[in-house]
């Protein structure tokens, strides 16, 4: 992977995506304070959106938009070749094999499903 897409700039989306879900505005035609679930697409529940039901496409999704499961670490065996995976072997799978589950055992079990519970 480039430096484009390092665990470094994954934290800082996280971050930043963190950020921006917490984020106010005052709405002076509502008379209140707005917030992300206020403005957000929300197809599953478009009448009173949760944070949590609005529609965000982002690599991050790939770890549940977690930090702990982004910095996981298994060791994986494949043949006689023992090694250990990180978050570019996740991110792989969850490309070329979604939506499909993980694979079953030990490992990282995170799985390749959004927040919404979409692949």
């Amino acid at each position: 992977f480039s430096g484009v897409l390092s665990e470094e700039v994954l934290r800082a989306l996280l971050e930043l995506q963190e950020r921006l879900a917490a984020a106010t505005a005052w709405a002076p035609a509502a008379g209140r304070q707005v917030t992300l679930s206020d403005v957000c697409y929300a197809p599953l529940n478009p009448k009173e959106p949760r944070l949590a039901d609005c529609c965000v496409n982002s690599v991050t999704q790939y770890f549940q938009n977690n930090g702990t499961r982004l910095a996981m670490t298994a060791t994986q065996t494949n043949g006689k070749e023992t090694g250990t995976v990180d978050w570019r072997d996740h991110l792989i799978y969850c490309v070329k094999w979604v939506p499909l589950p993980p694979p079953p055992g030990p490992g990282m079990d995170v799985g390749c499903w959004l927040w919404g519970a979409a692949p």
